[in-house]
């Protein structure tokens, strides 16, 4: 596997949170950086944006990702809400995609079951396990960063999975036509 680093967002219009890992040759990851980009002084819900994409962009410049792993807005009962959700992913793939990153969503129940085991884990248990993964001490104050954490520790399983097909879907059939030498 080849070295990367992964940046994760967990976009929001009043929180964003953001983390990235780097992945060793030999596939471990390790933490590089966290934190929270509060919004809610911004009145002005196109300067949010302007500031979201303009964060986005100084994170790629700081830490020259590869990948940029995006928690996709999830169905609510509130249109509006999923609504300024997409626009907050949409700013942040823009500035990531502007820096020549690959671009992968996941789900919020796909991320907390690569991380947690259980797709309807809490914000705490998430933290909890980014923690002992990644080696480190989270301060309450940063679930939204370790929500990003974890879509990036998501898109590090999902990359380096053996099932992983380029075609889109994976399968046992297509792993054992693809490494016979490997089934036994």
């Amino acid at each position: 596997m080849a070295p990367k680093t992964i940046l994760g967002i967990d976009p929001g219009t009043n929180l964003l949170g953001f983390g990235v890992i780097a992945v060793d040759a030999a596939g471990k990851p390790s933490f590089i950086d966290m934190g929270v980009l509060d919004l809610r002084r911004i009145s002005s819900a196109y300067d949010k944006l302007e500031c979201i994409h303009a964060k986005v962009s100084a994170l790629c410049e700081l830490h020259q990702p590869q990948d940029l792993a995006i928690e996709s807005p999830f169905y609510g009962k509130n249109a509006q809400v999923i609504l300024k959700l997409g626009r907050a992913q949409g700013a942040a793939m823009t500035a990531a995609a502007a820096h020549g990153l690959s671009v992968s969503e996941y789900a919020p129940r796909e991320a907390k079951m690569a991380i947690c085991g259980n797709g309807g884990a809490s914000k705490e248990q998430v933290a909890l396990m980014v923690e002992k993964t990644l080696g480190i001490n989270i301060e309450s104050k940063y679930l939204d960063a370790t929500d990003a954490l974890a879509i990036a520790m998501c898109h590090f399983y999902a990359q380096s999975s053996p099932l992983r097909s380029r075609g889109g879907s994976s399968s046992w059939e297509k792993f054992i036509k693809d490494n016979p030498d490997r089934v036994k």
